[in-house]
């Protein structure tokens, strides 16, 4: 009996230290090497301090930044410049959301500001599309390379940089985009024209339509 204790207890140590050791590793957002290039979380893994917008409309569950289906805009509590920003992105099948990038807080972002799209391009309803609507792309300007997504419901590794008018968009490895917007003529959109391809500054944030999308370790760099 006292041996069944003894072992109960060592098993209990040891599922405390495992458990305590994946908790440590959900939160660390940010590598050791990471931290020393200088990012830095955008997202603490556990509420949304530091988010405005659509609280409603997005939860936290275990360290993911979710998207619900009644999810619309929400954004960074202040502006960025020039970065890098670095995330992973799991949708559904059929899924569309997008990266918001230097908008301001008034009007629709995916307009006013740029927005990176997030879509499930083998989903057979998204077969009729314009090539700068399909995952990657800076949503009805700049078409991305095609391929390199993975399928609905993986995790997908997406890096964002944006230094001046070079936009640079990096998917599971490979680039997709690689644009100087600044020599890009007007560009519109169902109707709406683009106004924000040119700007220099502003929110960074997620537009939900209507599908759960999750996001996780979300860290940015700022580049000086």
């Amino acid at each position: 009996m006292r041996r069944r204790l003894m072992l109960a207890s060592v098993v209990a140590v040891i599922g405390s230290v495992v458990s305590g050791g994946l908790l440590c590793a959900q939160e660390s957002v940010v590598s050791p090497e990471e931290q020393a290039e200088g990012f830095v979380p955008l997202f603490d893994g556990k509420t949304l301090t530091g988010w405005q917008g659509d609280l409603t409309g997005y939860v936290v569950e275990d360290g993911k930044l979710v998207c619900t289906e009644k999810g619309r805009f929400i954004y960074t509590d202040r502006d960025y410049d020039d970065f890098v920003l670095r995330l992973q992105y799991k949708i559904p099948p059929g899924g569309n959301n997008g990266i918001i990038i230097r908008a301001p807080l008034e009007g629709n972002p995916s307009y006013t500001g740029m927005e990176i799209q997030i879509l499930d391009d083998y989903a057979a309803k998204w077969a009729n599309l314009k090539p700068e609507q399909y995952n990657g792309s800076i949503y009805g300007a700049v078409a991305a390379k095609r391929g390199h997504l993975k399928p609905a419901g993986e995790w997908n590794d997406i890096e964002i940089y944006a230094k001046g008018h070079h936009i640079r968009v990096t998917l599971n490895g490979a680039v997709i985009v690689d644009a100087d917007v600044s020599q890009l003529g007007e560009k519109s959109i169902h109707g709406h024209q683009l106004t924000g391809l040119k700007r220099l500054t502003g929110r960074i944030g997620f537009a939900g339509h209507g599908d759960r999308v999750e996001f996780r370790n979300i860290r940015i760099k700022e580049l000086k």
